[in-house]
């Protein structure tokens, strides 16, 4: 069996608490198990949080997800490729599967509230990454 960690984004609770709901589905119809659950103050924030769940031995793999809406700047740009970036370098310095089940940038809320499948898919990701590796 998977042991997950899961990273949820709290910004924009009302997507991404579907989100979260479509992740724990997704590890339970895949045999997977969720051994911890960490919520942080927005997509920008998760990378510390997906290296701590990442150091942990009985964890092989941590999906993220979260929303990143756009609003009068570029400022959702800059938060998704520095989100992006950092979890990869957890993955990559872990050796450890980390997926992004971050929607946006670029999307407005009803868009995000369209993409709440996001979840399920970087919990697909991490448990097929996971058995891969």
């Amino acid at each position: 069996m998977v042991s997950l960690g899961l990273v949820v984004s709290r910004f924009n609770r009302e997507v991404t608490d579907q989100m979260e709901e479509h992740a724990h589905e997704a590890a339970a119809d895949r045999g997977a198990e969720v051994v911890e659950t960490r919520h942080v103050p927005g997509a920008y924030d998760s990378p510390l949080a997906a290296d701590r769940l990442a150091r942990r031995e009985d964890v092989d793999a941590v999906a993220v997800v979260g929303t990143i809406v756009t609003g009068d700047t570029e400022h959702d740009r800059v938060i998704a490729d520095a989100a992006a970036q950092g979890l990869t370098d957890v993955s990559l310095d872990r050796d450890t599967p980390v997926t992004f089940g971050v929607s946006g940038p670029g999307m407005s809320g009803a868009e995000a509230r369209e993409r709440v499948e996001k979840g399920k898919e970087a919990v697909d990701a991490a448990v097929e990454l996971a058995e891969e590796l």
